[in-house]
């Protein structure tokens, strides 16, 4: 399948919509706050944003009014017009603007383009002015702003932002808006938000829970509680399960590691950032690692290898730490000590292309059984500066494409984005309401191999430099049930559930009966819960919906008598009785099949 291009989306009319609105919004935004002093503004992958540096802070009654304003402005027709300056021109009618005129330096040094972001070429100076609007810009922008469908713009939130993500520079207001062709896909859209907030795995993790964060024990540290951790220990059974089936070895490897260690395999050089302060162990360095690959490392080069032993799999639930500012942390999603679902491959230069055939197809796998079935992939190729001979990349960066293109999966080249050390593919997921989540990796090395001299013996009994490929499939434990809460919405299919089946006695003469259906059911490998609370059935049944329990049994007298079950669903439906054994049967076969 031939390869798509974010410069699709940059071509496009939705996007010159959304670029347009941006400028709109800035203008009725200056029409508000003469006083105000813009920033940048461009279109993004929903929306558009503007920063701005205002006299007092945005409420929701000052979005609703800006908003007002830029359906009045859209109504005026006016053209967006281009004009191409010097800089000298360019500073004379931004004079009140302090960061436009940064931004005019450093396109005037070729530093910096109109959005601020770095670049090695000397970009033209354009401005585009519209009605009482001028602004610094490249575009592109639609012809007039009646191109803006005023039924399909909407201001969403203001959210603080250090000017050019710098924390010593000014903190903005910036400003979120989403602009659509029509007024549907606005609808839509908006749907779509309000779904994403009721999924947020923050609001349901403290709901149904699953984990916490205490500020006691340190941010972006995970407390999983018996829920979460019965989800965990369910992905980690059926990842050790499929892994030891595809034929890889496990291993385990310390927290920490000398320093000598993370010399040699760059990382005090190339990731000192993100590692935390070393620890000081009688005399010597230690350092918590961000990383378990220098471990598997050793753990290959422990003996002399053959070729007939490759390809060798080294796979692990390594936990890991690395520095993220406080400003950064989300939730589960971005947090400081996680455990990465991680594996190293090291194999036969020949034997790569198949090598890489079967990580995609195990990837695959992996993600659809836990009900992910859109997928959009991603190759990063060789950067300016990286190792390794330049073959051996071409050979990876080739390898890579053949297998996205033998198994049929949209892809986009991020040309120069790989790391310095080998190209890679990520996956990207789509969720149950579109929202992407970039999961598996499979990254190539050429670093680590030299750094640590690691061979083996070819089949002319010369040493020979192995190929070693970094992967992993679900990313990390914590990310990624985040991702699977959102997913589902906190309704698990009845295999990871915590909880698969609420029995509910109507009356304390039949919680007895309970206990023994719940004992019989446990020696079938069913998770049961007996509610034995006095409260009414109804407020029971209430309160395992909202606790999104596959399976509720209801036991009153005439269950007891005939050795049955009355079963509903968490959906509401209602099957009736049934003999227990029939229960166990349905649940055990939803469950193998995870459905």
């Amino acid at each position: 399948m031939a390869a798509k291009h974010n410069s699709e989306y940059e071509s496009s009319e939705l996007y010159r919509i959304r670029h347009s609105a941006a400028h709109v919004m800035a203008e009725a935004v200056l029409e508000k706050f003469p006083e105000g002093k813009v920033a940048i503004g461009p279109a993004i992958a929903d929306g558009f944003y503007y920063d701005f540096d205002l006299p007092r802070a945005l409420t929701p009654e000052d979005l609703s009014e800006i908003e007002d304003r830029m359906k009045k402005i859209i109504k005026g027709k006016h053209p967006f017009t281009k004009e191409v300056l010097s800089a000298d021109e360019a500073k004379k009618i931004f004079a009140d603007q302090p960061f436009k005129i940064e931004l005019i330096e450093g396109l005037e040094s070729g530093s910096l383009d109109e959005d601020g972001n770095p670049t090695d070429e000397k970009p033209e100076i354009s401005i585009y002015r519209q009605d009482k609007f001028v602004d610094l810009c490249r575009g592109p922008h639609v012809e007039n702003t009646s191109k803006i469908n005023p039924n399909a713009i909407k201001l969403l939130n203001v959210s603080g932002a250090y000017w050019r993500g710098d924390e010593k520079r000014p903190m903005l207001q910036r400003i979120y808006g989403t602009a659509w062709e029509k007024p549907q896909d606005l609808k839509d859209y908006l749907w779509k938000l309000e779904e994403a907030r009721k999924r947020d795995h923050r609001k349901l993790g403290k709901e149904l829970d699953l984990y916490s964060i205490n500020e006691e024990v340190g941010q972006g540290l995970i407390l999983w509680h018996p829920k979460g951790a019965k989800v965990r220990k369910l992905i980690e059974n059926f990842w050790s399960d499929e892994h030891e089936q595809a034929g890889y070895d496990f291993v385990y490897t310390p927290h920490i590691g000398k320093a000598q260690l993370w010399e040699t395999s760059g990382h005090l050089g190339f990731y000192n950032e993100n590692m935390y302060a070393p620890i000081d162990i009688e005399g010597i360095k230690y350092y918590i690692k961000p990383m378990n690959c220098p471990f598997h490392v050793y753990i290959y080069k422990n003996s002399l290898r053959s070729y007939r032993e490759l390809p060798i799999r080294l796979a692990e639930m390594g936990t890991v730490y690395r520095f993220e500012r406080s400003g950064v942390l989300h939730g589960l999603t971005r947090v400081r000590g996680f455990t990465q679902d991680d594996a190293h491959h090291f194999c036969h230069p020949k034997h790569m292309p198949a090598e890489i055939d079967f990580v995609v197809e195990f990837s695959l796998k992996m993600l659809r059984a836990f009900g992910f079935d859109n997928f959009q992939a991603y190759l990063s190729t060789k950067p300016e500066k990286s190792v390794g001979d330049p073959e051996r990349w071409k050979a990876a960066e080739e390898a890579l494409e053949a297998s996205l293109q033998r198994h049929n999966l949209p892809y986009e080249i991020d040309k120069g984005g790989g790391a310095f050390y080998g190209p890679k593919i990520d996956f990207k997921v789509n969720d149950a309401i579109g929202k992407d989540w970039q999961l598996s990796t499979i990254q190539f090395d050429f670093n680590l191999p030299e750094r640590f001299d690691i061979n083996f013996i070819d089949e002319n009994g010369q040493e020979t430099r192995p190929y070693m490929i970094h992967r992993a499939l679900l990313g990390s434990l914590e990310r990624f049930f985040g991702v699977l809460i959102e997913h589902y919405g906190g309704a698990f299919p009845a295999w990871l559930a915590p909880v698969q089946a609420e029995i509910i006695p109507i009356a304390d003469r039949h919680i007895d009966y309970a206990n023994e259906i719940a004992s019989a059911m446990r020696k079938d490998k069913l998770r049961v819960h007996v509610d034995a609370r006095s409260d009414r059935m109804n407020s029971k049944i209430r309160d395992a919906q909202r606790e999104k329990i596959p399976y509720m049994l209801i036991i009153g007298d005439k269950e007891m008598e005939s050795g049955q079950v009355s079963l509903r669903k968490r959906n509401g439906e209602d099957l009736g009785s049934m003999p227990v054994a029939e229960f166990v049967s349905l649940a055990k076969d939803e469950v193998d099949k995870k459905i």
